[in-house]
C-alpha cells in the first residue's frame, strides 16, 4: 500500500517567508483563502483606493472568478466543461482562460515539452489530481495509456472557443493559474495607482516599489527541507514576480521508493534527479510559475542552459548526500546579498 507523506493537497509553492514590516510603515493588509491555499497582500495606501473592506471584496471576487474559470476541482468551471467534452467538440471560454491556455502552449514550446498543461491524465493517474489516489503505483501499460491522451496538439483555439481534438484530453492549469491569480490582483492595485505592494498566493509573489518608509520588500526563499522551515536566502527585488517549485512536500512512498508530484510529461514518470527547488523571477508571475514547474522537470543543467539563453533570473537548489548545493543563473546574481552564505 502507498504511504502518504504530508497533506497531498498542499501546494508546494509555499516557499517564501515574508519578512516582518517596520512598525513605522503605514500599510494596508488583506488576507484570505483561494485555490486551495491562502493569499496575503500588503500595500501602501493612497487616496484613490476604496476602503479595506471594499478592496477585499474586489480581490475575493477576482480570485473567485479565476477559480470559476480554471479550477479542475469545480465541475462547472470553464476548464472542467472543456475537459468533459467529447472529441471534436468546443466550448466558449473567457479571455482570461484563453490567455492562460495560450501561455501554457507557449511555455510548452519554450521548454521542449517540460511544461505540459495536458498532463492531467498522468497527474490523476499518479494520484496528484482531483481523482482518488491509487492504491498501487501505476504500471507501464497504465502510463502508456495515459500518455496517449496527452499532448498540446489536442487543443485547438478558434476565436473565443477551445476545441478538443484528442479523446479524453484533460487540461490542468495548476502550474500557471496561481501565478495568473497573483498577476490579476497586482493589476487591480495598479489600477488604483498603488506605488508599493506585495501580493502573495500560496508562496507565489509579485512586488512593486517599496514600503511607505522607503525600505524594500524582503523575501526569504525557503530551504527545501521536509520538516522544519528554514531560510535559504533573503532577497530584496523590486518590480518583479517570484515563483518557486519544489518536490519536498508533495509526494508519497511505496516500498521505500519516493514518488514526487513533479511528473515529466516526456516520460510519464515522476522525476528522479537531485533538483529539489527552483525559484524564478520574471515580470509576470504566471510565467515565473510555469517556468519554475518546467525547470523542476528539466533538472539543473538544462534549466541553467535555458536561463542563460533567455536571460532569466533563476536559483536552483540540489539535494546532496549531505545538505544542499545552490546554483544561480547570471541574471539572478544581482539579487544575492554580498553577505549571503551560498554553500
Amino acid at each position: 500500500m502507498i504511504k502518504t507523506v504530508g497533506n497531498w493537497l498542499a501546494l508546494v509553492g509555499l516557499a517564501f517567508f515574508i519578512t516582518a514590516c517596520s512598525n513605522s510603515s503605514p500599510l494596508m493588509s488583506l488576507s484570505g483563502s483561494t485555490m486551495g491555499t491562502t493569499y496575503h497582500i500588503k500595500l501602501v495606501p493612497n487616496d484613490r483606493l476604496p476602503d479595506a473592506q471594499l478592496l477585499q471584496a474586489e480581490v475575493d471576487m477576482a480570485l473567485e472568478q479565476v477559480n470559476d474559470q480554471m479550477s479542475t476541482y469545480r465541475p462547472n468551471s470553464e476548464l472542467s466543461r472543456f475537459n468533459q467534452l467529447a472529441l471534436a467538440q468546443s466550448v466558449v471560454v473567457s479571455p482570461d482562460t484563453l490567455k492562460v491556455v495560450q501561455e501554457g502552449i507557449r511555455l510548452y514550446q519554450l521548454t521542449d515539452g517540460a511544461l505540459d498543461i495536458t498532463l492531467g491524465p498522468l497527474v490523476n493517474l499518479w494520484g496528484f489530481g482531483p481523482d482518488a489516489r491509487p492504491t498501487t503505483v501505476p504500471s507501464a501499460t497504465d502510463i502508456e495509456d495515459a500518455m496517449a491522451h496527452t499532448g498540446i496538439d489536442g487543443i485547438r483555439i478558434s476565436g473565443d472557443r477551445l476545441e478538443k481534438t484528442k479523446p479524453e484530453l484533460y487540461v490542468d492549469l495548476s502550474s500557471i493559474a496561481k501565478g495568473f491569480g497573483v498577476d490579476k490582483i497586482a493589476a487591480i492595485l495598479d489600477k488604483y495607482g498603488v506605488t508599493g505592494y506585495l501580493v502573495e498566493i500560496g508562496g507565489e509573489v509579485s512586488l512593486k516599489g517599496t514600503k511607505a518608509d522607503g525600505h524594500p520588500w524582503r523575501i526569504a526563499v525557503e530551504r527545501p527541507t521536509e520538516d522544519a522551515r528554514t531560510v535559504q536566502l533573503v532577497i530584496e527585488p523590486e518590480n518583479i514576480a517570484i515563483a518557486t517549485s519544489g518536490d519536498y512536500r508533495n509526494y508519497y512512498e511505496e516500498e521505500g521508493q519516493r514518488f514526487t508530484h513533479i511528473i515529466d510529461p516526456r516520460t510519464g514518470y515522476p522525476v528522479k534527479h537531485k533538483l529539489a527547488s527552483v525559484t524564478v523571477l520574471d515580470k509576470s508571475c504566471m510565467v515565473a510559475d510555469g517556468l519554475a514547474t518546467a525547470m523542476m522537470v528539466m533538472g539543473t543543467d538544462e534549466s541553467l542552459a535555458l536561463a542563460q539563453q533567455l536571460g532569466l533570473a533563476v536559483m536552483l537548489i540540489e539535494k546532496q548526500d549531505e545538505g544542499f548545493k545552490t546554483y544561480y543563473s547570471e541574471a539572478f546574481k544581482r539579487y544575492i546579498p554580498k553577505s549571503a552564505d551560498n554553500a
